[in-house]
């Protein structure tokens, strides 16, 4: 089967997106590791399919490197959305795109040329000074689940981020369904940077959108920083913005959503040989 797909950069987060409206495509979990495969495949961070939703303009099916359905991936909508812009699937509300991920409703804008803005969902389930592996680690939910770690300064480029963020990650006992993992730094009283291991990637990765709306909220609710619009410097070198209000509550994740190339794979059903 011949397929027309996208590859997309979310701030350095990459994903391999495929208009699915009609319905036609149903991917295995191998095939979807297989696309994903850094060296083997086109490599990516995550696959999106875009397909048709009965209430709103679109429904975007996330899965993780590994194959299996991700939960919220906040660069992944904002590649989704810009995707779909793209590709002149009209939004119902004067060019906001209202779409469906894991059931629950997101709004977002393209805002200027290649940059998007995503309304989050509110986070919750916040746990403070959990002790795991030496840290002390912060928990929250931003629609992903997230642990979030405080480096002294001049230390965060220095971690090794994949062991100890591995290590944290698979704690089940104390998170049962895994965790991302986020190494933060404050730069200034509205900056923070960050890197992340993500659960499903089971990698460090060159930006996650939840993840930094995790840092940048934690941050605040700490009194790390002042600033409830936030600028979250990422592995990429990309810079996403932040913004909530004093509540916590109103959550907005902009940065660049990119077009990096259009191809066409040919998919060999997962026990054909090549």
């Amino acid at each position: 089967m011949q397929i027309d797909f996208t590859k997309l950069s979310g701030a350095g987060n990459d994903f391999i997106v495929i208009d699915n409206r009609n319905l036609s495509l149903q991917l295995s979990a191998e095939q979807i590791r297989t696309l994903c495969a850094r060296r083997t495949g086109i490599g990516a961070d995550g696959l999106i399919l875009i397909e048709k939703s009965d209430q709103f303009d679109f429904r975007m099916q996330y899965y993780n490197a590994d194959g299996l359905p991700g939960s919220m991936c906040g660069n992944g909508g904002r590649c989704a959305v810009y995707f779909a812009h793209s590709i002149g699937v009209p939004s119902t509300d004067n060019g906001v795109y209202v779409f469906e991920a894991n059931d629950n409703r997101y709004d977002a804008s393209v805002t200027d040329l290649e940059m998007v803005t995503l309304h989050m969902l509110d986070p919750h389930d916040f746990r403070d000074s959990i002790a795991v592996e030496g840290f002390s680690c912060h928990f929250v939910d931003t629609g992903s689940p997230h642990t979030v770690i405080f480096s002294p300064e001049g230390e965060l480029d220095r971690l090794n981020v994949y062991d100890e963020g591995r290590a944290v990650r698979h704690r089940k006992d104390i998170f049962p369904g895994g965790t991302n993992v986020n190494f933060l730094e404050i730069i200034a009283p509205d900056s923070i940077s960050i890197r992340t291991f993500e659960r499903g990637v089971e990698d460090e990765t060159l930006a996650c959108g939840t993840g930094a709306v995790a840092s940048a909220v934690m941050s605040y609710r700490l009194g790390r920083i002042s600033s409830p619009t936030v600028s979250v410097k990422v592995r990429s070198g990309d810079t996403l913005v932040v913004s909530f209000d004093e509540n916590l509550k109103s959550v907005t994740l902009t940065g660049p959503a990119k077009i990096i190339y259009r191809g066409t794979l040919t998919l060999l059903e997962p026990d054909s040989e090549p």
